[in-house]
């Protein structure tokens, strides 16, 4: 790989981590209603698991409820059933046409549960973080081994690539502690 592309690839594969914590983050409960909390949602319908957001729309017209209008209302059980079988913890209102989840307060244990959750998911974002940067650094060591570059050069990739960790690793922490400040302050 030359210089370029090592430093492309690597910030690549650093931006999917920081978009995979992202959606991950998306998906953890506040005390608000957020379309994010059912994104991750599949839902048995015609045969498959499909994405809730495929089948219908979500919003959340209330700071405490979540309304799912589905594109097919024959679907509605079906959807029922998957908020069910989820580790969401919330009951399904259904009235023919819609979906209603009334998004409870949460207790100060469940606060605690939740910004645990983020720290983890914001540390497994790091640990993928730090691992592009061990392949970006092999990548420079073979790259100077096969002598396309230089020892210099090698040395000048790597604290890029270092730059590149610290800056996507900051962005990671301060997701987590933006989602965090958020459950507590909910």
């Amino acid at each position: 790989m030359t210089y370029d592309e090592i430093l492309l690839d690597s910030e690549e594969r650093m931006e999917k981590a920081i978009a995979k914590l992202k959606g991950d983050l998306a998906g953890i409960r506040t005390g608000r209603a957020n379309p994010g909390l059912v994104d991750s949602l599949r839902v048995d319908a015609y045969g498959s698991p499909t994405p809730l957001k495929q089948l219908g729309s979500v919003s959340a017209p209330e700071q405490q409820q979540i309304v799912i209008r589905p594109f097919d209302p024959s679907i509605l059980k079906d959807i029922e059933k998957a908020i069910i079988a989820s580790d969401l913890g919330l009951a399904p209102n259904n009235d023919g046409k819609v979906i209603r989840l009334n998004i409870p307060a949460l207790s100060g244990d469940v606060r605690k549960k939740m910004v645990a959750r983020t720290k983890e998911l914001a540390e497994e974002a790091k640990v993928a973080i730090r691992n592009v940067r061990r392949d970006g650094n092999k990548h420079a060591d073979a790259g100077e081994k096969d002598k396309l570059f230089s020892e210099d050069e090698c040395k000048k990739l790597k604290d890029e690539v270092q730059e590149l960790t610290k800056k996507y690793e900051n962005q990671a922490s301060d997701l987590a502690k933006a989602k965090e400040d958020e459950v507590m302050d909910a």
